[in-house]
């Protein structure tokens, strides 16, 4: 599937995803590969106006789930089975930049990394690994 293709996927099964106004961008995506960006918005702030742990925890996921169905077009039902995070620095008051690796593409289970970068800048801002489990129907 293409970055485009994606992006219209996740509209039809995820409309909640926008709620309040698109701030998830699918930049584009390769092999074994995505890159995503979520739009800096007040709706994604923590006390303190860093963006939260959570937003930057459904970014992960989102990257790696699009890395996914680039490679193996629109399941649904593939789902997360782990993920593990770790915030290395507080993010700016920017965009955040998801780059997704799969290491693994099983046909049960796809693994992958999420490197995630404020806008512009060259440090991590945090660190994700996860696991999906791919169903055997597709």
């Amino acid at each position: 599937m293409s970055a485009t293709e994606i992006e219209a996927y996740l509209d039809q099964v995820f409309p909640q995803l926008h709620y309040g106004g698109r701030t998830y961008f699918v930049e584009e995506v390769g092999k074994l590969s995505a890159r995503m960006r979520c739009d800096y918005h007040e709706k994604h702030l923590r006390p303190g106006g860093t963006i939260s742990g959570p937003t930057m925890m459904a970014l992960a996921d989102l990257a790696l789930y699009v890395a996914i169905l680039a490679q193996i077009g629109p399941v649904g039902l593939a789902v997360t089975t782990s993920l593990t995070y770790n915030f290395l620095r507080k993010p700016g008051q920017a965009a955040l930049i998801a780059e997704c690796q799969l290491l693994k593409l099983g046909k049960r289970l796809a693994v992958g990394e999420v490197r995630m970068f404020s806008a512009g800048e060259s440090e991590m801002v945090c660190h994700a690994t996860g696991t999906y489990s791919i169903p055997a129907e597709r």
